[in-house]
């Protein structure tokens, strides 16, 4: 081994000739060596560059998307388990309006308040039913006269009434007569009913 380092030094670059026949053979089979892989990488590896950069384009591509699906498939017991809640607060709300069967009586418990907060009734008057999305709404045109308190008491009791009924266009003005310091207070209650199959808003 050490005499082939001795060869390999004394060589002459300048007259490869006269090399010994090895080391000729060796220097032609790593130039040949050379050569084929370059002739390897330009004619087959650089023309498969393109594919191979979409490949890689299209791997990422792909792998994003499985990223994405991944973590939504890991969220999706939770964006279930909120729309089981949502789907249970709309539904309780529903419940809050009544069919229309149930509409005569509530207007009878709207009524009922006044009288039972010590009001006197000086009108009552249900309109006309305006259809909406998915119910409908029944504005009742009121006039009640009595004390500030027996007032306030009615806005409360009807506020705590089991269906859902709002109050709008309040308006307070003093008894004509000014008896007693009573007030009169015209108002418009709105309850609420779900539409049943087939009333839905076209």
């Amino acid at each position: 081994m050490r005499q082939f380092f001795e060869d390999l030094r004394s060589l002459d670059m300048n007259d490869v000739g006269r090399w010994p026949f090895l080391f000729r053979a060796l220097t032609i089979g790593i130039i040949f060596v050379a050569v084929t892989a370059g002739a390897v990488y330009y004619f087959v590896i650089k023309q498969k560059m393109p594919v191979l950069e979409a490949a890689q384009a299209q791997e990422q591509q792909l792998r994003g998307a499985f990223e994405l699906k991944q973590r939504k498939a890991a969220n999706f017991d939770a964006y279930k388990a909120q729309l089981a809640e949502i789907e249970e607060s709309f539904g309780a709300m529903l419940r809050q309006l009544p069919g229309k069967t149930e509409v005569p009586s509530l207007l009878v418990d709207i009524s009922q308040t006044g009288l039972a907060a010590g009001l006197e009734e000086e009108l009552f008057r249900p309109q006309g039913e305006l259809v909406r999305e998915f119910y409908a709404e029944l504005p009742i045109t009121i006039r009640l006269s009595g004390t500030y308190h027996e007032l306030a008491r009615f806005v409360s009791d009807v506020a705590a009434l089991p269906r859902i009924v709002t109050i709008h266009d309040v308006s307070l003005k003093k008894q004509k007569d000014g008896a007693g310091g009573d007030l009169v207070m015209d108002l418009t209650a709105k309850t609420y009913r779900y539409l049943e199959e087939g009333e839905e808003q076209s």
